[in-house]
């Protein structure tokens, strides 16, 4: 087919007879993307799952834990020399080294993309308690010199200045540590030890170039209760949320976030921007000592960020950014809802929802390639990735490229997806899709093995979706994907196998070719231009709709 003439693209652009909402779209969902830590950015796996990430989903940023754990040799004690046959030789003041961090970062940015940088973890030789988190033993603790911390973090991004120059380190993010709330697993510290970190980062980084950009506090997640309100978090103030009859109802706040402004205007500290995690999950304290794991309504995240905007723009920080930099539907990575078609349907009604609330949201994470618990039992054990650790496309991986795909200006926000226009070319695209009603404000839950998270196929019924857009040009032809039970739904094929935890070759093409076996079609405008949208979505249906030839610009 001829491309449109320009004429084509003057006619007035509507949807059911309205115009165009004039507001942009705000691509929250790709700016940033989450990851395990750096040293398995050394992987070819995960570099080629990274590349996909960038090349067809849009990802622009990425973040990792660990970028100064032990496995990337960056801050030195000793020369590590004797292996078996003596111990190393202390050295005189420690020495930073970088061979392994550049490799990482020069290949983030040969794909096109920049680091989303977090600052941590202690190195060994630097922590006052060792080996707190992970199987790969992460020390998550209060530096024993905190001058030696700033050091660290100060030749740290001095040498990417050197090595990449002033102007793109600039476009980078510096955040001060990950979840500090979390003791004694992600900080063994207090509450102020945290904010001191966060002084002496801020104050190192900012000593180079007022420009560079630091935030905080990164902390998780949203709660109802006191539990943090101290120095250290006391378990026993959730007890009254777990026993709460609807934790819904109940009054969920940022951790730290309040107290963290509070500390830093007092000090005169900056803060470029903010950064939480919003699960829209909660484990609170039972009276026996156990947990009770909570599961928020649907649209938790859109009001927490609600609130978290609040908070920001009545503070006297408010001009800056919000990064969610950590959010999926559990932060479990042995939640098989993260393998299932729901959670699909479940992150793009969400993100959808909450694109004109943050700067980004981070998925957590792009890959199953993710050792937090060490490598995961079989091809599909519940790992937060948009794809597995053979690259095997999951239905949230569809998810994002159909959102990848949208335009970066609001035409229509429909009440079960929006279309949008591109504003360099004027490509029309669109998302619909089928969160059922019958789930009754309920999120998608965390669940511990397959059998149960197919349970929800059980529930909703199809819909019909009908719209109209008008002042199109005369004949233009749309792509129409469709995920569904039925297409692009791989963990469903790898349970029809029997769930095999060992892949044959020949299982593996099987399973990819089901991965990618999405429901497609055309669409096509009038000779007046106007385009009918008549489908029958079945429940949990995602629908990518993209025009397939741009207008003229010339």
């Amino acid at each position: 087919m001829a491309a449109p003439t320009q004429s084509d693209t003057t006619r007035p652009l509507t949807v059911d007879g309205a115009p165009p909402s004039g507001r942009p779209m705000h691509h929250v969902w790709n700016q940033c993307v989450g990851a395990g830590r750096a040293n398995e950015a050394l992987r070819a796996d995960w570099q080629a799952h990274f590349r996909e990430a960038v090349d067809v989903l849009g990802a622009r940023y990425v973040r990792f834990h660990g970028l100064f754990h032990d496995d990337m040799f960056v801050y030195r004690g000793n020369d590590g020399g004797g292996g078996g046959f003596g111990p190393p030789t202390p050295l005189a003041e420690p020495v930073h080294t970088f061979s392994y961090v550049d490799k990482v970062f020069d290949f983030i940015l040969e794909t096109g993309a920049r680091p989303f940088v977090e600052l941590g973890f202690m190195p060994r030789d630097l922590a006052t308690q060792t080996e707190t988190l992970f199987w790969w033993k992460a020390h998550c603790s209060p530096p024993t010199d905190m001058g030696r911390w700033a050091d660290l973090v100060a030749a740290t991004v001095r040498h990417w200045i050197e090595r990449y120059g002033i102007d793109e380190v600039l476009q980078w993010r510096f955040e001060v540590w990950n979840e500090p709330n979390l003791v004694p697993k992600f900080w063994t510290g207090t509450r102020t030890q945290y904010f001191e970190l966060y002084e002496a980062s801020v104050r190192a980084i900012k000593a180079i170039d007022e420009r560079l950009l630091v935030g905080g506090p990164s902390t998780s997640v949203f709660v109802p209760d006191d539990r943090y309100a101290g120095e250290y978090e006391d378990g026993s103030k959730s007890i009254a949320t777990g026993l709460a009859e609807d934790p819904d109802a109940l009054d969920w706040r940022p951790v730290w976030v309040e107290e963290f402004i509070a500390w830093c205007h007092e000090r005169d500290l900056p803060v470029d921007f903010f950064t939480a995690h919003l699960y829209p999950t909660d484990y609170a304290a039972t009276p026996s000592g156990g947990a009770k794991e909570i599961s928020r309504y649907v649209d938790a995240t859109y009001d927490d960020l609600t609130l978290l905007q609040r908070i920001v723009a009545d503070s006297p920080y408010a001009g800056a950014e919000i990064h969610i930099t950590e959010w999926s539907t559990s932060p479990s990575s042995r939640d098989r809802s993260h393998d299932a078609l729901f959670a699909a349907t479940y992150i793009t009604r969400a993100y959808l929802r909450c694109a004109a609330l943050a700067d980004s949201i981070s998925y957590w994470t792009f890959t199953d390639v993710f050792e937090e618990g060490g490598a995961g039992l079989g091809p599909f054990h519940g790992g937060f990735g948009l794809v597995n650790e053979q690259g095997l496309h999951k239905p949230t991986f569809h998810a994002f490229r159909m959102l990848a795909q949208l335009g970066d200006e609001v035409v229509a926000e429909l009440p079960h997806g929006v279309v949008t226009r591109d504003g360099a070319t004027g490509r029309v695209s669109g998302v619909l899709f089928h969160y059922p009603d019958e789930m009754g404000g309920r999120s998608v839950r965390a669940q511990n093995s397959y059998a149960a998270a197919r349970g929800l196929a059980e529930v909703g019924t199809s819909r019909r979706v009908t719209h109209t857009v008008a002042g199109l040009p005369a004949g233009a032809t749309f792509d129409v994907v469709q995920l569904d039970w039925e297409h692009g739904n791989v963990a469903e094929a790898w349970h029809a196998m029997g769930e095999p935890i060992n892949l044959t070759l020949p299982q593996t093409a099987q399973l990819r070719a089901a991965a990618d076996d999405l429901l497609r079609s055309t669409l096509t405008a009038s000779d007046d231009g106007v385009l009918e949208i008549d489908l029958e979505l079945p429940a949990w249906a995602v629908v990518g709709i993209v025009q397939t030839v741009p207008p003229a610009t010339s």
